[in-house]
């Protein structure tokens, strides 16, 4: 065996080496990016609802939605009607059992 074809051969070696891990590292980093980033993003959200600016834009987002509400004919179809109809008298009926 000739030293020198054995030199090339791991200088081939570590060179296709480096291109693989390289690519691998593309790879990841461009599928992270594409599908978690904007899922961890949302996550922060839900979990930073302590700070101020956040509890604030949650209010807004509040009065907006109930403000439209208003503007409708009918807030509620009739199924959530019906479901609402009978939670509030399941609570009347248990605050009727605190008050004896």
């Amino acid at each position: 065996m000739n030293p020198n074809n054995d030199k090339d051969s791991l200088k081939r070696f570590f060179i296709k080496l480096i291109a693989i891990t390289f690519s691998i590292i593309v790879i990841i980093n461009v599928t992270y990016n594409l599908i978690f980033a904007e899922k961890l993003e949302t996550l922060e959200k839900i979990l930073s609802i302590n700070d101020k600016e956040n509890i604030d834009q949650i209010k807004d987002k509040v009065r907006k939605e109930i403000k439209k509400g208003l503007l409708k004919d009918k807030v509620f179809n009739d199924d959530d009607r019906i479901l609402l109809q009978q939670f509030y008298l399941k609570i009347q009926n248990e605050f009727k059992d605190l008050e004896k």
